[in-house]
């Protein structure tokens, strides 16, 4: 069921170029290119990803992407952790929440909880963030389904991959083995990751939110934050965001306040499975065909 990565193709690119030249027609036409050049330029490709975007199978289109060089940092949520891990080890996610939670069995999954407390464990030993000791415990522990999970892929190629946990938010947090205190220091750790990463977007770099309408766009807003007062000024950059509603938070957060005083700011709705492969298979296709 997961998604096949597309291939670059002179017809996507003709496809992107009879799009109308107006409106989100004309906004895609311009995202690509500047995409292309924040690659060319090699500053931060960062990529957001709610955990619906690894629901719905998208893993394959983005660890390619990563491959390719066009994402250089990732950051998940608690879920996308949690998701990955049920991915790399079960090749699926997760039970069906209206089937459980009458009977207050929803996210008491035994399995799940332990992966996600072992790995916390290892970033714990090891003093790194969650996103690389995710990655590290799923290479260690050879994973069967290892291949589609984003955080071994991203931990393989040596790229920065980060997650930020809200307590309260996420099924493991309902569990007694639920290892709190490490999750927050593992966690704090990746905010640093991230806003390391984040002042690399200065002059030309670009941010993308899949998906994610609250946690992510909070903590990018904080990262940008702290980037600006101590490292540079991190203007001048694209964002971007791509959801199936166009929520407050990645509006504001992503969109609007970032780029106010420079850059720009792009916003398309749609569904995961069709976007994401639309935008990989734009990118590809450019970066081989389209004429200087």
């Amino acid at each position: 069921m997961f998604a096949s990565v597309p291939r670059p193709s002179k017809e996507i690119v003709k496809l992107v170029e009879g799009l109308p030249q107006i409106l989100k027609g004309e906004e895609w036409r311009k995202l690509i290119p500047l995409w292309l050049s924040a690659k060319r330029k090699k500053k931060t490709r960062l990529v957001m990803a709610g955990a619906h975007v690894l629901k719905c199978g998208l893993s394959p289109v983005l660890i390619d992407l990563a491959e390719q060089g066009f994402i250089s940092t990732l950051a998940l949520h608690g879920a996308g952790g949690i998701h990955d891990l049920e991915i790399a080890f079960f090749g699926q996610t997760s039970e069906e929440v209206a089937d459980t939670l009458e009977e207050g069995k929803f996210g008491m999954v035994k399995e799940t909880a332990e992966l996600f407390a072992a790995a916390v464990y290892l970033a714990a030993r090891r003093n790194i963030g969650l996103g690389e000791a995710f990655g590290e415990y799923i290479e260690k522990t050879k994973a069967p389904y290892r291949k589609y999970s984003l955080l071994y892929n991203f931990y393989r190629l040596r790229l920065p991959a980060t997650i930020h946990v809200a307590f309260g938010t996420d099924t493991v947090h309902q569990h007694p083995n639920f290892p709190a205190g490490e999750t927050g220091e593992g966690t704090w750790k990746d905010f640093k990751v991230l806003a390391s990463a984040v002042g690399g977007l200065h002059n030309g770099g670009i941010v993308a939110n899949l998906g994610s309408a609250v946690i992510l766009p909070e903590v990018f807003l904080k990262t940008l934050a702290v980037a600006r007062n101590i490292s540079s000024p991190v203007k001048n950059f694209t964002a971007s965001n791509f959801d199936m509603i166009q929520h407050y938070r990645p509006s504001q957060n992503v969109l609007l306040r970032p780029t106010l005083k420079s850059g720009q700011a792009f916003a398309f709705t749609g569904h995961h499975e069709i976007m994401l492969p639309l935008l990989a298979a734009s990118l590809k296709s450019y970066e081989r065909f389209k004429r200087k």
